[in-house]
Parts: structure tokens; C-alpha cells; sequence
């Protein structure tokens, strides 16, 4: 007797245990590729790791200064992405960072202060990973294509020309965009011919090894040897192009400064070491000793406080998920936003600035063939053993090289054919990229709202003048278009009025619904009306092709004298009977 209950308990508790282990794999996706592991993969993500590590330093040294803060900030904030991504990713191809636009977006809110910059990597990760806890993804659905393409080509347009001062070699220049443009151009004639030399070599190096590497065909395995080993050896120089050309900067101007000649503007005196871990400053003191506690520094973020965390996880995402596609696995969304919320918050502690997903870095990774996540613990080992020793030689680093890496990287980020492409399709959506587009130049979180608002703005219109087609059977047919919400019903009931009811003599209605899907209490409220109105002048509304859950509502609300069949042919016989009973 006692045998099936211990049985069924048994059951239960294994179920449990079950159950309970395939929410810990959810929550740590790790488990779900730990056990699998094996050599094989242990060599890709090996080489994988290495060569995002090749491309990461540099690049995060160069974004550092995209952010207006000092270089070592960059590397801070490039090694703990690798450490959490590998537990908590669920994209074996993503690479956490520093990137251009986070990098800009950072320099527009903290205007270069570090402490600044750090307070707002924790807070954008609470907002993260709040988000994420709160399963709220789906708001990053509002933010259209049209938003984030205009913001994307601003920033490039923002980002690489805020570099020509530094290949240029001039200081001074104001961050402010349109300043930055005026006095650029105006002090021309003051620019280091050192720089400017080496910066347009730099320039020319990365543009000829990037076309270089785009020209090479897929590997066949007929081919000679040798064939295959100048393949490789020109790939893996164009991929690590952003290294060899600040290594090869690097040694010009240490042999020039050797001799006594200072030409070119270097990166100057770094910090040396690994951050130390601390809780990130929760107030910051000014130059004159004023302090500036946490209130004020909120305050002084103001929109930046939501914008920068919605872009870094909808850029993260939307990489997570091309690859995902690309490579034919699937991702979760929400935990991709907790893992990117979890690395700022935990690189907060070690004085990095906000990081998100990097397209260019993640490309890389998956075009060496990373097998899992754990790729980003080498990127980030590299990472920390730059800081921990190699950081004396950056001093050397000219900024025209640094500002070659960045215009290179940012150049494909113009993309000027998407504007004849929304012309062709659909014309009204120039209308937010051009005012994203427009407003990035004064301030680039005013740009982002400003397309997010009229994205919205359109997105209502939509719904409050849904499609109508009328046709003219002796009867008024009308079809709907879209589902019908509260702000569409004095659009339909002033269409109904004008050109039925106020008619002479008044004309019957026949309400095509078969694309309705949603209907609200103040659009029942209103065919309540519209009914009685009809009946008050003789005339007939009669619906036609209602959906299941449309017709339990119209049921449910009671309506007097309700009308419907599964036809438009049957609602115009109906109609015509009761025009000869009248």
C-alpha cells in the first residue's frame, strides 16, 4: 500500500530537482556548455581569445579617449566583460567593452571626469539589471530601425571627426560639435606636421589592410601550401591591423624621441598597474575643493541616465542576436541584459566606465571560430596583463595613431545608402532618422529622444486614424485596416456621421471587421451610440466578419440591437430586408 506513494514522492522529487537544475542552467548558462567542453574547443577559443585580445587593447585605449577620459580607463573597463560573459552569456560570439558610441555617449553626460564616468557605469548596470529582472526588454522594441540607424551614422559623422584634431595635433579644440568643426578648420595652419604625416600613414596602413583582407577569397583546400600560408599570414595581419599599426607608431616616435626630436603628440604619463577594486565614488570633488555629493551628480546626468543604458543593451542585443542568427543558435534576451547589467556593475568596482556589446570585436571573434564564451576570459587575460606591464610603453602611443584606429572603425557606420533605401520603401520613416540624425549633432541623448518621440508620435497617429476602405453598395461598406483603440473612435464615428447618418436621405452601415484583432470599453461605448443613432434615423449597422474574441466583447457589453454575420454578402441582404419591413 505504502509502495506507489513512496513512488509518486520519489517522482515528485526528482521532478523538483529537475526543474529546479534547469533554472540554475537558465540562470547560469555556463552549465549548459561546461560539461561538454573538450580540447577542440579549448584550442578555438584559445586562438579566438588571443586575437580579440590583439584587436581590444588598442582599441580600448583609443575609445578612452572617444570618452574624454584617460587612456587606462579604456583597459579598466575592457577585462571584466570576459570574466561575467563567460557565466552568464548565452552568445558563444559576443565580446564585451568598451565601444565608439558608448564612448561618446559617456563623454557628452560626464564631460571627461572619471569618477563621473564610473558612478555612471553602476548606475546604468542597476537600471540593466533591473530591467532585466523585471523582464522589461520588449520597451527596447520602441526604439525603431530609422532611430537607431540615424543615431548610429551622427555618431560616426560625431566621433571621427572629433579625431582630426588629434591627427592634426591640435589642443584646445572644444568638444561641443559645431565649435569643434569651426575651430578645426580655423586653426589649420597651427597643425604638427609630425602628426599629420603620421596620422594619414596610420590611416592608409588600416584602410589597406582592411581592403586587403576583404579581397581574400574563401580558403580551398586544393591550393598550394604556400598559397595557404600568405592567406593566413595576410589575414591575421588585417586582423590584428589596429595593433601592429599603434605598435609600429609606437616605435617611430620612441625613436625619434630618443634623438631629441618631440614631433609627434604622444599619449603621455598612464597609470601603471591593475585598478584596485573599491566601490565606485558616490560623490566628487571638484578642482577649488567644492563637493559635489551624489544627488547633484544625478542630477547632472539627467536624460543620459536613460539613454545610455537602453543603448547599451539595445546595441549588445541586437549584435547577440545577428550572430545568433548567423551561426544558428538562439539567445535569451533578458539574460543577455542582466549579463550586460552585472559587467557594469562589477566594473564599476574596478573604475571602468559603461560597456556594451562591440560589433567589430565580436565579428572577429566569430570569424576565428570561437566554440564558447570562455574565449573572453583569454581577451581579458590579455587585457589585464597589458595594465600590469606594458602600461610604461604606452606612454609612446602617439594620438594620431589612436585617432586612425578610431576613424577606421566608426567609417563603416556611415551608412549612407539606408537613406534611398527608407525613400524607396517607406518615405515617412526619413522622418525620425533625419531628426535623430539632425538633433545627435547638438546633443546626441537629445537625438535619440527626440526620434524615440516622433517614432511615437507616428506610431499613435497610426492608431488613432486607422486605414479605412469605403465602398458604395446603395449601402456604406466599410473595412477596417487595423484593430481599434480608443483614440480611433471619434475618427470612425465622424466618418460614420458624415457619410451615412448626416446623408440625405440617411444610409445604412456595414462595418467590415475581419482585421480588427483588439477593441477597448471606449470603442464598445461608442458602437453603443452609433447604434442607437442609427436606429433613431431608420437606418441599419450591421458588423461582418468579427473575430472570435471581437464578437465575446460586442456579447459580453450587451449591445442593443447588435447585428453580425460572416459575410459582407449576408450583411447586404440583411440590410435590404429591413430597408423593405420598413
Amino acid at each position: 500500500m505504502d509502495r506507489p506513494l513512496v513512488e509518486g514522492v520519489l517522482a515528485r522529487s526528482r521532478e523538483q530537482v529537475c526543474c529546479s537544475y534547469n533554472t540554475v542552467k537558465t540562470m547560469l548558462p555556463i552549465l549548459s556548455w561546461l560539461p561538454r567542453y573538450n580540447l577542440r574547443w579549448l584550442q578555438m577559443d584559445l586562438i579566438a581569445g588571443l586575437t580579440v585580445g590583439l584587436t581590444t587593447v588598442p582599441q580600448a585605449l583609443a575609445y578612452a579617449e572617444v570618452a574624454g577620459l584617460p587612456v587606462q580607463y579604456g583597459l579598466y573597463s575592457a577585462f571584466m566583460g570576459g570574466f561575467i560573459y563567460t557565466f552568464l552569456g548565452t552568445s558563444k560570439d559576443v565580446t564585451l567593452g568598451p565601444t565608439a558610441i558608448m564612448s561618446l555617449l559617456c563623454s557628452s553626460v560626464v564631460g571627461g571626469q572619471p569618477n563621473r564616468a564610473v558612478l555612471l557605469s553602476l548606475l546604468c548596470g542597476v537600471i540593466q539589471a533591473a530591467m532585466a529582472l523585471l523582464r522589461l526588454g520588449f520597451l527596447l522594441d520602441f526604439i525603431s530601425f530609422p532611430v537607431i540607424k540615424g543615431f548610429t551614422c551622427a555618431a560616426a559623422v560625431t566621433i571621427g571627426f572629433g579625431q582630426v584634431k588629434n591627427i592634426l595635433g591640435l589642443k584646445g579644440v572644444p568638444q561641443e560639435f559645431f565649435l569643434q568643426v569651426y575651430y578645426t578648420f580655423s586653426r589649420i595652419p597651427e597643425a604638427r606636421t609630425g602628426d599629420v604625416v603620421l596620422g594619414l600613414l596610420c590611416l592608409a596602413v588600416l584602410v589597406m589592410l582592411t581592403l586587403m583582407k576583404t579581397s581574400l577569397g574563401p580558403a580551398s583546400e586544393d591550393s598550394p601550401a604556400y598559397s595557404r600560408v600568405a592567406r593566413g599570414v595576410v589575414w591575421g595581419a588585417a586582423t590584428v591591423r589596429n595593433a601592429l599599426v599603434v605598435v609600429a607608431a609606437s616605435c617611430i616616435a620612441l625613436s625619434w624621441d630618443a634623438y631629441g626630436y618631440h614631433i609627434f603628440t604622444i599619449t603621455g604619463k598612464t597609470s601603471a598597474g591593475l585598478p584596485p577594486f573599491r566601490p565606485p565614488p558616490t560623490s566628487d570633488t571638484m578642482g577649488n575643493g567644492t563637493v559635489i555629493t551624489f544627488g547633484e551628480i544625478v542630477e547632472g546626468f539627467g536624460g543620459g541616465l536613460a539613454v545610455i543604458p537602453f543603448m547599451g543593451l539595445l546595441e549588445s542585443v541586437a549584435i547577440a542576436k545577428a550572430f545568433a542568427s548567423q551561426n544558428d543558435y538562439r539567445i535569451n534576451g533578458n539574460q543577455e541584459l542582466f549579463a550586460i547589467g552585472l559587467t557594469n556593475i562589477m566594473g564599476s568596482f574596478v573604475s571602468a566606465y559603461p560597456v556594451t556589446g562591440s560589433f567589430g570585436r565580436t565579428a572577429v571573434n566569430s570569424q576565428t571560430g570561437v566554440c564558447t564564451p570562455a574565449g573572453g576570459i583569454i581577451t581579458s587575460v590579455i587585457v589585464l596583463l597589458s595594465l600590469a606591464f606594458l602600461m610604461p610603453v604606452f606612454y609612446y602611443i602617439p594620438k594620431a595613431s589612436l585617432a586612425a584606429v578610431i576613424i577606421c572603425a566608426v567609417a563603416p557606420m556611415v551608412d549612407y545608402r539606408i537613406v534611398a533605401k527608407m525613400w524607396r520603401v517607406r518615405k515617412p520613416d526619413l522622418l525620425p532618422f533625419s531628426v535623430t540624425f539632425l538633433l545627435s549633432f547638438w546633443a546626441v541623448q537629445y537625438g535619440i529622444i527626440g526620434g524615440v518621440a516622433v517614432s511615437g508620435l507616428m506610431l499613435l497617429y497610426n492608431i488613432a486614424r486607422p486605414k479605412l476602405k469605403v465602398f458604395d453598395h446603395d449601402v456604406l461598406v466599410m473595412e477596417l485596416g487595423s484593430g481599434l483603440s480608443f483614440p480611433a473612435t471619434e475618427y470612425l464615428s465622424s466618418i460614420i456621421h458624415t457619410q451615412a447618418l448626416q446623408a440625405s436621405p440617411p444610409r445604412s452601415v456595414v462595418l467590415d471587421c475581419h482585421h480588427v484583432s483588439t477593441i477597448d470599453y471606449t470603442v464598445v461605448s461608442e458602437l453603443r451610440d452609433l447604434l442607437r443613432q442609427c436606429k433613431l434615423r431608420g437606418v441599419s449597422l450591421v458588423f461582418s466578419r468579427l473575430q472570435l474574441p471581437i464578437l465575446e466583447v460586442l456579447h459580453a457589453a450587451d449591445l442593443p440591437g447588435l447585428k453580425y454575420t460572416d459575410s459582407v454578402e449576408v450583411a447586404l441582404q440583411i440590410v435590404s430586408s429591413d430597408s423593405l419591413d420598413d
